[in-house]
């Protein structure tokens, strides 16, 4: 972990709270199916899944209603935090980059390159 460089981690979300909510279930869903991410590390999002349909609750919803939403979703927030975070760097940056779907200047066929011209109009 001492070795990331938060610039090195730059996908812009734009879209609302909703679309970063999704964007950060698929990069967990597909972690989790990349083999190079330690089976220790997968048990995180597992145990975090398996905290919110427990029926034990650390604050319960009829005791403290505000305060048992916010805890469940601390924890959910709070294991995919620590998931990503113990996942290797260049691996979690790929399937950002999948997901946001950047692609590397060098990367462009020629096809896909329009050339053009500009004129000011004054």
């Amino acid at each position: 972990m001492a070795d990331k460089n938060p610039t090195e981690i730059v996908v812009t979300q734009q879209g609302g709270v909703v679309r970063n909510i999704v964007n950060q279930l698929k990069l967990i869903f597909r972690l989790m199916g990349d083999k190079r991410v330690s089976a220790l590390a997968k048990l995180i999002p597992i145990g975090t899944f398996a905290y919110l349909i427990m029926p034990a609750d650390l604050a319960p919803n009829l005791a403290l209603p505000v305060i048992g939403m916010v805890d469940d979703a601390a924890i959910l927030w709070l294991g995919s935090y620590i998931f990503t975070e113990l996942c290797p760097p260049d691996v979690v940056n790929e399937h950002m980059k999948a997901l946001a779907g950047n692609m590397k200047p060098g990367d462009a066929n020629n096809d896909d390159i329009v050339d053009g011209e500009t004129t000011d109009v004054e």
